[in-house]
């Protein structure tokens, strides 16, 4: 059943900084069985910035306001259905402490990507995995940067 949809959540791969993460790992970490992966039948995130940038698509979608099917990833328990996810790679300290680790060419894309994104979907609501669930993905205050970006209040998520 496909629904309308509300979200956009942002992630992180909570991987330590500097450390590159490909597409084909994040797929073995959901899509292997136990206990190598999460053993899920589709990835967590729909697309994935890079450190340097670069915004790689991992689950197509047809950009309108319908989440089908097809369209739906793993990242957040009861409301993929209504969501995108994307990812930036890190989330960590070399210690696997959370820290907010993207580089101004993934907040440049990060920022670019979100403003697409409610140009396309107007109602939607922008979100941190945290805002969700107890835990530090995406490792840092969501609604507070998309407000220093000016992004309207009316698409920032406040529980």
């Amino acid at each position: 059943m496909a629904h309308k949809l509300q979200f956009l959540v942002i992630h992180c791969t909570a991987t330590p900084e500097g450390m590159e993460v490909s597409s084909a790992k994040i797929r073995e970490w959901h899509l292997l069985p136990p206990p190598k992966g999460r053993g899920w039948k589709q990835v967590g995130y729909s697309e994935m910035i890079h450190l340097n940038g670069f915004i790689e698509t991992l689950v197509p979608y047809n950009h309108d306001d319908i989440v089908d099917p097809w369209e739906i990833t793993n990242g957040v328990a009861g409301l993929n259905s209504r969501s995108r996810h994307i990812v930036y790679v890190g989330g960590t300290d070399y210690r696997g402490v959370p820290k907010d680790t993207r580089n101004q060419l993934q907040k440049l894309t990060m920022a670019g990507f979100i403003r697409k994104v409610i140009s396309l979907h107007p109602d939607i609501k922008v979100a941190g995995h945290n805002q969700f669930a107890a835990k530090a993905c995406p490792s840092f205050d969501v609604p507070r940067w998309l407000t220093e970006l000016g992004i309207p209040q009316k698409n920032i998520y406040r529980p």
